[in-house]
């Protein structure tokens, strides 16, 4: 199963797209939020060229799990392309990732500075890869 991960910020939406069997998520894309419309646009254009059949959405609690300023930003957000898509939608809590993809990203080699925006595509996968392997079956673990 194809799911997608979504980091959501004020300006800018990382997205991860996992491989067809569902075990390993891959950054894809950032894509600017100037407008609201024009974002779910551009993921529901992903969704559907994809063949995508799970979103998953980043939820940035505050450090003792409650809803942040910003999660509940968040999930206005995921509301309304919840109303545009014909696939589920779930939340996942995003605490510290966008500091894990940086990690790995220097861990791997990649070359620091290569903006905000790469971060965003990166924590997406981070989020995404955390979903698929709390829900992948036993057997496949």
């Amino acid at each position: 199963m194809r799911c997608l991960g979504l980091d959501i910020g004020d300006r800018w939406i990382g997205v991860a797209l996992s491989d067809p069997g569902g075990i390993l998520a891959s950054p894809v894309t950032v894509i600017e939020r100037t407008e609201d419309s024009k974002a779910i646009k551009a993921i529901t254009d992903i969704i559907n060229k994809e063949q995508v059949e799970q979103v998953i959405v980043g939820l940035p609690l505050s450090l003792d799990g409650s809803l942040s300023r910003q999660a509940e930003k968040v999930k206005d957000f995921a509301d309304k392309l919840a109303e545009n898509i014909k696939v589920p939608l779930e939340y996942r809590d995003e605490r510290l990732t966008t500091v894990t993809a940086q990690r790995l990203k220097r861990a791997s080699g990649g070359k620091k500075g290569r903006g905000k925006t790469r971060d965003d595509a990166e924590a997406a996968a981070v989020i995404l890869q955390s979903y698929l392997e709390e829900s992948r079956p036993p057997e496949l673990t």
